[in-house]
């Protein structure tokens, strides 16, 4: 099914591409929805990076590999850079944090308040993070990315990256906190 609307969506058939659409946005508003502050903002992460996959359908070559994973994963990366020219459209002088401040200290091991997050609670912590924080952390610890990488996608400097990170950690940390005491004192009171 997928390979015959891929086929549709390179003829640029209206039909496929909207049955294309529907099959994938889901998926890639979850994307989307990391890397921006409201839900309206992601949707047009999301819109503009499904422009992008029909404009480049092309590009993508459903004989190289299995066909449903690879295009997941062509489409996750779309989304990515989709959502990260958005954020550096939208604040472009907001991505660069204080590098004065003292370095935070990284979660710690052990058994937290995050064990017990559903997944919809733990996208709302960090999208409570600063922008840059925000960026930096979902592009590090969720996707995968080098320092290095997301330097040279955000414009910054390495050391900007790992210090967004360790701030954004320090941030959720502080976050999970509170909910672990407001939990604590609901079991107590």
């Amino acid at each position: 099914m997928l390979t015959a609307l891929l086929a549709g969506c390179r003829r640029a058939e209206r039909e496929s591409q909207r049955r294309l659409y529907g099959l994938y946005y889901s998926f890639a508003m979850s994307i989307c929805l990391r890397y921006t502050r409201t839900r309206d903002e992601a949707m047009e992460a999301a819109n503009d990076g499904f422009m992008k996959v029909f404009r480049d359908i092309g590009r993508f070559d459903p004989a190289r590999h299995e066909v449903s994973s690879s295009f997941r994963g062509w489409l996750k990366r779309i989304m990515i850079h989709t959502a990260i020219d958005q954020y550096r459209s939208q604040h472009k002088h907001q991505y660069q944090e204080e590098l004065s401040d003292a370095a935070y200290a990284q979660l710690d091991g052990g058994s937290t308040a995050l064990d017990s997050l559903a997944y919809e609670e733990l996208l709302a912590l960090i999208q409570q993070l600063s922008p840059a924080y925000r960026t930096a952390f979902n592009l590090y610890v969720i996707d995968g990315f080098t320092h290095e990488e997301i330097s040279q996608q955000l414009g910054i400097s390495v050391g900007a990256s790992k210090s967004n990170l360790s701030k954004a950690r320090a941030h959720l940390k502080e976050l999970l906190k509170k909910i672990s005491h407001h939990a604590y004192a609901g079991y107590v009171g």
